[in-house]
């Protein structure tokens, strides 16, 4: 899929995702629903979903709303790409996750990722948002501009 045919997506994605989530402050219902439409939009994406900084354990991240495969449950700060885009409150990009250094293999078909932080209104880091593709090199700064933009439209206003 090229940047053009992405960002035609994208903009329907968050046209969509804008209207159904008006009005919304529940994160859950607004995470369940940010990945359900993400990953119907897309056919690249094979695992959609957010995981959650943990408020009872400092620095660890558990499973949140999500489409697709099993998910990890708990992913500590610092430790694969998640754990990496938290600690960092960078987006991680990552076209090859087997060469990603801690990658964690919550499902071996996944092979590349794009994790993006999720800030609220504070600018505290409330999760992550994170893609898998069963394709190498599925992510670009197309996705990663489409998908900071719609997080920080949702969270942080």
């Amino acid at each position: 899929m090229n940047a053009e045919q992405k960002q035609v997506l994208y903009q329907e994605a968050e046209k969509e995702l804008i209207s159904i989530t008006e009005g919304e402050t529940n994160v859950t219902a607004l995470m369940a629903t940010i990945s359900c439409i993400l990953a119907q939009k897309f056919d690249y994406y094979f695992w959609t979903g957010f995981y959650i900084v943990d408020p009872a354990k400092e620095n660890e991240l558990v499973v949140g709303p999500y489409q697709g495969t099993l998910g990890c449950l708990r992913i500590p700060f610092g430790r694969g790409v998640c754990g990496t885009a938290a600690a960092t409150l960078k987006t991680q990009v990552v076209e090859d996750v087997h060469a990603f250094p801690g990658h964690i293999a919550c499902d071996s078909r996944s092979n590349s990722e794009i994790v993006v932080p999720v800030l609220n209104a504070q600018g505290q880091l409330i999760a992550v948002l994170d893609v898998d593709s069963v394709e190498a090199g599925s992510f670009d700064d197309t996705d990663r501009i489409a998908l900071e933009t719609l997080m920080q439209r949702i969270f942080a206003q």
